[in-house]
């Protein structure tokens, strides 16, 4: 199974609680964190909600 290179590019200071939420929940902390996640629909939905705070890459 393919598997996502997820890397947060935008801080998340005044971003609403969901969003900071799912940024917690993919396991990033700082600016330039990465993380890497299998590519299920699970987590596409959550990149999906914050993807413009992130870079997805596939690995």
């Amino acid at each position: 199974m393919a598997e996502l290179r997820i890397t947060l590019k935008r801080s998340i200071i005044g971003r609403p609680q969901n969003q900071r939420a799912t940024v917690k929940a993919l396991g990033l902390g700082k600016v330039d964190s990465s993380v890497v996640k299998p590519a299920n629909d699970a987590i596409k939905g959550m990149v999906n909600t914050i993807a413009h705070l992130v870079d997805v890459e596939e690995v």
